[in-house]
C-alpha cells in the first residue's frame, strides 16, 4: 500500500469542520427568528471548540492558541500554521523494537515529549525503512542523562552532549536523543546553541522543509513548513529564507544539491531566489572542511541528475571552492555520466571526468583530504582512460584489460580496471571481468633452479619470457609446457 493511502489527514479534517461551522453561523445570523439567532451561533461556537478539543487530543498537541484572542463569532485564531496527519505505515510499525519500546516508556514515565526526527521522518513518508534513526526530545541533556542513569541504562559517546545529544544503548542498540535546540550564533560552521521546548523553534532551524517534520511515536506527524507537500510534490526548499539558512552553515550549499539529486523528478526545477542565495554565499564554502565537504559531494556524484548539478556548480561558482578545477572537461564529464548510468561507479569514477592533468587530481586531495586509495584511482583513470582499452580481436575484446591485472600484481588492480570499464561504458566487458578469477602463474624461481639454473639475473629474465607465453596462450600453458619452453631455448 502507498504511504500516502496509509495516512489520515487530521489538518485536512480541521479546515472542513472550521469552515462547516461558520457557515452554519452565517446561516444562523441571517435567521428571521432572533430569539433563537443567539443561542443556536453560541451553540455552534461551542461545538467548535469541542471538535478542536478533541482533535487534539487524538493528534497528541493543541489545536486551540496560545493567545486568547478569538473572531467577532467566538472561533478561535490559530497563530501557527501546523499540519498534522496519521502514519502508520509497516516500516513506521517495523520500527518499534524491544530498544525503542523500553526507550518511549522510560520518556512517558518521566512526562518528556519524544518522537522521531529529520530524515528518518523523510524516509518513512516516501515508504521507506530508514538506515538511522534520530529521535527529538523536550528533555534537557541533564534530564536524560538523571533518567537513563535511574534506569540503569548505559550511555555512550559523550561528545555530542554539549550539542544536547545523548547516545542510549538498549537492547544492543544505540539511540541517538537530541535536545530541542534554537541557534543562538552562527558562523557559517558552528552554531551556540540554547535549548527550548518549542517545537516549531527547532523544526525552523533545520535546513529543508523535507528535513523539518517530527513524528510522534503515536503515529502522528508534526509538519510546521509544508515539508510533506514539499515531499510529495518532489520539490526541495529550504525552510525559511534561504540566504538565511546558508549563511547559518554554508555546507548546506552541498545538502541541497544532494538532496535535489534524491528528490526532485527533473533537472532545472529550482527556485531562482534560491540558486541566487547560493552563488551569493559560495565564497563561505572555503571555510569548511575538506572532509565533510568530500562527504557531502561524494553523495551528489553518485545521485541523480549529477550533470545538470556539477554544471550548475560551475554556473553558480561552488566548484572552485570544492577543490575542482576551475576549467573542469564538462563535456567530458556529460559522456561519462552517461556512461556510468546503472553502473554504480565509485565517486572518483566520475569526478576525474573533469580533469586534464594528473595535477588537478594532486589539488582535489590537498583540498578535500581524500584517501589514498581514492587518489590512486583518479591519476589511474587519468593515465589509462585513453590507452588501455578493450582489443580489436573480438574473440577476446578483455584481454588487455586482464593482462593489466596480471602485470600488475597490485591487489586493487582488479577493482580499477572495472572502474575504468565503467568510465569507459563497457558494461557488457565489466560484466565478464567481475566474473573473471584470476589465474595463478605455474612456475616459480624454484623451478628454474631445479633445472640448474642458478643467477638470479637469469632466472628472472626467463620468468618474464614465460610470463609472456603464458599471456599469449590465454594464461592456458601449464607447468610442463612452460618449462619445455625453456629447455628448448
Amino acid at each position: 500500500m502507498e504511504p500516502e493511502k496509509q495516512i489520515c489527514n487530521v489538518h485536512s479534517f480541521y479546515s472542513k469542520q472550521h469552515v462547516a461551522g461558520i457557515s452554519s453561523a452565517r446561516s444562523i445570523r441571517s435567521s428571521s427568528c432572533c430569539n433563537e439567532r443567539g443561542r443556536l451561533v453560541q451553540a455552534a461556537s461551542s461545538w467548535m471548540r469541542m471538535c478542536l478539543f478533541l482533535l487534539g487530543c487524538r493528534a497528541g498537541f493543541s489545536l486551540l492558541p496560545h493567545s486568547s484572542s478569538t473572531t467577532a463569532t467566538g472561533f478561535p485564531v490559530l497563530w501557527r500554521h501546523l499540519t498534522t496527519m496519521k502514519v502508520w505505515s509497516p516500516e513506521f510499525q517495523s520500527l518499534f523494537t524491544p530498544g525503542l519500546k523500553s526507550v518511549a516508556e522510560l520518556f512517558d514515565k518521566a512526562k518528556h515529549e519524544l518522537r522521531i526526527a529529520g530524515g528518518a521522518v523523510r524516509d518513512l513518508l516516501n515508504g521507506r525503512t530508514p538506515q538511522d534513526v534520530d529521535f527529538a526530545t523536550t528533555a534537557t541533556p541533564t534530564q536524560m542523562k538523571e533518567m537513563f542513569q535511574s534506569a540503569g541504562v548505559r550511555m555512550i559517546n559523550n561528545r555530542g552532549e554539549k550539542h544536547g545529544t545523548i547516545t542510549a544503548r538498549l537492547h544492543e542498540q544505540n539511540f541517538e536523543i537530541t535536545t530541542l535546540r534554537i541557534d543562538l550564533i552562527t558562523d557559517g560552521r558552528h552554531a551556540e546553541v540554547e535549548f527550548t521546548t518549542d517545537w516549531e523553534k527547532d523544526a525552523e532551524r533545520r535546513d529543508l522543509t523535507i528535513n523539518s517534520m517530527f513524528l510522534g511515536l503515536d503515529g502522528t506527524l508534526y509538519d510546521y513548513f509544508n515539508g510533506y507537500e514539499d515531499l510529495k510534490n518532489n520539490k526541495v526548499r529550504f525552510v525559511g529564507h534561504a540566504d538565511q539558512r546558508v549563511k547559518e552553515d554554508y555546507l548546506r550549499i552541498l545538502r541541497y544539491f544532494r538532496f535535489y539529486g534524491r528528490i526532485a523528478e527533473q533537472p532545472g526545477d529550482h527556485d531562482s531566489q534560491t540558486l541566487g542565495a547560493i552563488k551569493e554565499n559560495a565564497k563561505g564554502l572555503a571555510g569548511i572542511s575538506g572532509e565533510r565537504i568530500w562527504m557531502e559531494l561524494k553523495k551528489i556524484v553518485t545521485g541523480n541528475h549529477v550533470n545538470h548539478l556539477v554544471r550548475l556548480m560551475y554556473d553558480l561558482e561552488v566548484a572552485g571552492y570544492l577543490g575542482l578545477p576551475i576549467s573542469g572537461s564538462l563535456k567530458e564529464f556529460d559522456t561519462v555520466c552517461k556512461n556510468v548510468h546503472n553502473l554504480f561507479p565509485k565517486p572518483m569514477t566520475v569526478l576525474t571526468s573533469l580533469f586534464k592533468v594528473p595535477d588537478d587530481v594532486l589539488k582535489l586531495d590537498l583540498r578535500l583530504k581524500i584517501s589514498k586509495d581514492e587518489k590512486n584511482l583518479g591519476l589511474f583513470l587519468l593515465k589509462h582512460r585513453r590507452d588501455l582499452t578493450k582489443a580489436s580481436d573480438a574473440a577476446e575484446p578483455l584481454k588487455p584489460y586482464q593482462d593489466y591485472v596480471i602485470d600488475s600484481r597490485e591487489p586493487d588492480a582488479t577493482s580499477k580496471v572495472c572502474e575504468l570499464l565503467k568510465y569507459q561504458g563497457e558494461e557488457h566487458l565489466l560484466k565478464e571481468m567481475q566474473d573473471w578469477s584470476i589465474p595463478a602463474f605455474p612456475v616459480s624461481g624454484h623451478d628454474l633452479r631445479r633445472m640448474g639454473i642458478s643467477s638470479g639475473k637469469e632466472i628472472g629474465t626467463y620468468l618474464q619470457q614465460l610470463r609472456d607465453q603464458w599471456k599469449k596462450s590465454g594464461y592456458q600453458m601449464d607447468k610442463d609446457e612452460l618449462l619445455n619452453y625453456v629447455k628448448k631455448a
